[in-house]
């Protein structure tokens, strides 16, 4: 019986007392009766609760103190793990810096030349293939940027592989193929009765033409990717001159960056991944993931790997794995770059992030005893694809972010006998954050809203590791991320409906931020130095972004 029901009992038993005396008259023994029946209901109700009690601080002291330490043990462990590779690959490109390790002078690099005699038959053929899906706003741009590059005409094929249903965007398609047709370009467009395996299955489908046959590379562009016209002849060198390299991967930059804060946030972490990833994966072991376009392969090595596969949402990623397990080598070239557009409204980029994060899960775990088994390459770079590309980078880092820094500190206000070591919630974040920002230099002072951003997206990136690790319902689930061209002339020229506060409302961030900002005000009261400062600050990040004040 709770604490709070004794003065109800009391006010009952004198209000009983009361009505008794108005009605019956005085009595002595009446009163003593009620008397003793109060002091024994009251005795009744003390003696429960601290039973109660009891019970709880058995509960509290064998259970769940001990649960919560192991959990802060594991996420320190974790915290240790993340910092070492963060430290690791940050080093390897401190030496690329220091000795000028351009791949230009690790692997053969030439540039390619016309033959006198024969002209530009020395040329290889190179596909270019274009996967689109009702790209309505985009598709123009990169068709005309892909039929700019600087390569003989006789010596390329452009493909645009439209699997659109929009009847309105496959009339446009058709438009832009026909226009650049009568300029010389060998264009053509390839379409599909349906989408069985989205991207991949269309791409697989796509390299199966007979003209197909007689290209040696095949280079592919997302709809809203613009490489520029001397993407080729810097690219395709390195594949002609290396037969064991079978991927050429260059860098994203983005148009939109300067949009909002949600999109300069965007290219900080993106900025990290090619500068930082990518690069130190290149030099060390000649292999990362293929990030799904602006990249030209080698034919025979993706034949030789089986060609694209539909059985998880990032087709790149698993075609790179496959091709890597085979011993072929990847070169990631950083000075080359190709434009492309950041989604700019929130619930875009939470889908995009969605299936970033559960299709690689999904992949360790389909792979996993695939790369142990594997006798074509090193137990070294084995390991490193384990451990370092798919554990700490896809899985650990992400649960780290949200359930120690957003579940663990928050709750460990209630914990007070739990020391959490200041170099886990503060040296070693402030180390890793400064390590992003390198790669984004001109943002350095948007650390700390980057800091709270990266960590609301940690959750739908921990919910979707989570969903890809036990395949659940929404592990294939592909929703193409919305692209809006040039969004500045967009918004002049049309009026934007703007959306119901039912319909910005974000639950799941709502939630996570109300638990928070309670944690706040019971550290306030209780006094913790500096704790509450950041949960106001990580609550109030859930609260922008769960009542949609983020984006576009």
């Amino acid at each position: 019986m709770s604490l709070y029901l004794k003065p109800l009992l009391f006010l009952y038993d004198s209000t009983l007392s009361l009505l008794l005396l108005l009605f019956s008259g005085w009595s002595l023994e009446d009163a003593a009766a009620a008397h003793e029946r109060l002091e024994a209901d009251n005795n009744a109700a003390e003696s429960e609760w601290r039973q109660i009690q009891y019970l709880w601080r058995k509960t509290r002291s064998l259970v769940l103190l001990p649960v919560f330490k192991g959990l802060v043990v594991l996420c320190l462990v974790i915290s240790i793990i993340v910092f070492l590779e963060s430290f690791y690959m940050n080093f390897v490109i401190l030496f690329v810096k220091l000795f000028r390790r351009k791949p230009e002078k690790v692997y053969k690099w030439e540039a390619m030349q016309e033959d006198v005699e024969v002209g530009p038959q020395n040329y290889p053929m190179v596909l270019v293939q274009i996967p689109m899906y009702n790209e309505k706003e985009v598709f123009q741009l990169s068709i005309a940027a892909v039929c700019s590059m600087l390569w003989p005409s006789t010596r390329l094929v452009v493909q645009v592989v439209d699997d659109s249903t929009d009847p309105v965007v496959r009339e446009g398609v058709d438009i832009e193929i026909a226009k650049w047709q009568s300029q010389g370009i060998n264009i053509r467009c390839e379409r599909r009765d349906n989408r069985n395996g989205y991207k991949a299955g269309a791409m697989k489908e796509a390299l199966t033409h007979n003209y197909v046959k007689q290209c040696d590379f095949v280079a592919v562009f997302d709809a809203d990717f613009q490489p520029e016209p001397d993407y080729l002849m810097r690219a395709v060198p390195f594949l002609v001159h290396n037969p064991d390299v079978a991927l050429v991967q260059a860098r994203w930059i983005f148009v939109n960056a300067n949009e909002c804060l949600m999109t300069r946030m965007q290219e900080m972490s993106l900025n990290y991944h090619f500068k930082v990833e990518q690069e130190s994966g290149s030099t060390r072991h000649a292999f990362f993931g293929f990030n799904g376009t602006a990249g030209v392969w080698r034919i025979s090595a993706i034949e030789a790997a089986g060609g694209w596969n539909s059985r998880t949402t990032v087709e790149d990623m698993d075609l790179a794995v496959r091709v890597g397990l085979h011993g072929w080598k990847f070169v990631f070239l950083n000075d080359l770059t190709v434009r492309n557009e950041l989604p700019s409204k929130f619930k875009a980029y939470r889908f995009q992030q969605h299936r970033w994060s559960c299709g690689p899960a999904n992949l360790f775990r389909k792979m996993t005893m695939e790369i142990i088994y594997n006798k074509r390459v090193t137990i070294w770079k084995k390991f490193y694809v384990i451990y370092s590309f798919f554990f700490i980078r896809k899985v650990a880092v992400h649960f780290l972010t949200f359930f120690f820094y957003c579940i663990i500190v928050p709750t460990s206000v209630f914990f007070p006998e739990i020391h959490i070591p200041s170099w886990s919630t503060i040296y070693i974040p402030s180390l890793i954050s400064i390590f992003h920002t390198m790669a984004t230099p001109r943002s350095f002072y948007l650390v700390l809203f980057w800091i709270l951003f990266e960590n609301v997206m940690a959750m739908h990136r921990s919910k979707g590791t989570c969903i890809g690790l036990l395949e659940g319902g929404r592990v294939n689930e592909w929703v193409v991320t919305e692209k809006l061209g040039d969004l500045k002339k967009k918004l002049l020229s049309q009026v934007v409906p703007r959306k119901s506060c039912y319909e910005r409302i974000n639950s799941k961030e709502v939630m996570v931020g109300i638990y928070i900002l309670g944690c706040a005000f019971y550290g306030l009261i209780n006094g913790h130095t500096w704790l509450h400062f950041y949960l106001f600050l990580q609550a109030t990040a859930f609260f922008v972004s769960g009542f949609g004040f983020i984006g576009t």
